[in-house]
């Protein structure tokens, strides 16, 4: 059976792990080639030898518009073109509050979260036009939606992504490059525990309590996983999505649906604090004939 991606070239910045790695894998199965852009080059070398042939690995540090440019050429040199983009690296960036936040740190995370998506979509759209169109996915977040998911710099990066998305949609539209965003929620990578300068190992173990934890945080039970994102990359790298632009597509487990109590019936409700009411008669409050208005 054909897959989504057969014949198609996709670059993915951040492949060696978490996120990326899971969309490289499932890229890969569903038939793509791919040139990896990271930093992580023993991790680079071992996806090329895991998929020979089908996995080029370049260096990249995002944050330097030199390196993304060749990682975009390399797509070209090495498999003849670009159909996808996944602009996925990340990691937390600065996590000092305004008070005390510098502007190199300020700087520095914009340049690595928002400014890299930016120059990545800069050097794909010649290589996509050429191709008569293409797709483009960038990876955002629940903290470019809400306050509450992540620090202050990440978090207004992150919302930046998401509105760059669509007004680089509506700019690509007559080259036929589609343009979209994902939100992750909380997903069992190392990245949270990485972004507050923790040791990997220890990272890792977040990662893992993330997993255990996730019935607890969210109203969808099971944990966030890389693959999780990936299958949405897919959808919208692959022709499936051929209708759909502009748009930023949250998989977070539920969890911006709403409030703890929206979903948990345990949980109290902070209105009916306030009110002085129990859960009891806030739901007779609510059935009231009137509807409680």
């Amino acid at each position: 059976m054909a897959g989504q991606l057969d014949g198609k070239v996709a670059v993915i910045t951040g492949g060696c792990s978490g996120i990326g790695l899971g969309a490289v894998e499932l890229f890969v199965a569903e038939g793509a080639k791919v040139v990896v852009g990271d930093v992580q080059d023993e991790k680079g070398g071992q996806l090329e030898a895991r998929f020979p042939g089908r996995v080029v690995y370049r260096r990249c540090d995002v944050t330097q518009e030199a390196d993304i440019a060749a990682l975009m050429a390399t797509a070209a040199e090495r498999f003849g073109g670009l159909d996808a983009l996944f602009n996925n690296a990340g990691a937390g960036g600065a996590m000092e509050p305004l008070e005390t936040m510098t502007v190199e740190a300020w700087d520095g995370t914009m340049d690595l979260l928002l400014r890299s998506v930016m120059l990545g979509m800069k050097h794909a759209i010649p290589l996509m036009k050429a191709r008569g169109g293409g797709a483009i996915v960038n990876t955002a977040s629940v903290a470019g939606l809400e306050a509450g998911w992540g620090p202050i710099a990440y978090s207004t990066a992150k919302a930046a992504v998401i509105h760059l998305t669509r007004v680089a949609a509506a700019q690509l539209s007559p080259q036929n490059i589609r343009v979209n965003a994902i939100c992750p929620g909380l997903i069992a990578t190392s990245i949270f525990g990485a972004s507050l300068g923790l040791p990997r190992a220890v990272a890792d173990q977040m990662a893992a309590q993330i997993v255990e934890s996730a019935h607890k945080m969210q109203p969808v039970p099971k944990p966030g996983l890389p693959e999780d994102i990936a299958r949405a990359a897919l959808y919208l790298a692959s022709d499936a999505s051929a209708f759909v632009s502009g748009i930023q597509v949250t998989v977070d487990g539920g969890l911006t649906i709403g409030p703890r109590h929206a979903w948990d019936a345990a949980a109290a409700s902070p209105m009916l604090d306030a009110l002085g009411l129990t859960p009891e008669q806030g739901a007779q409050l609510t059935s009231a004939p009137d509807g409680g208005a």
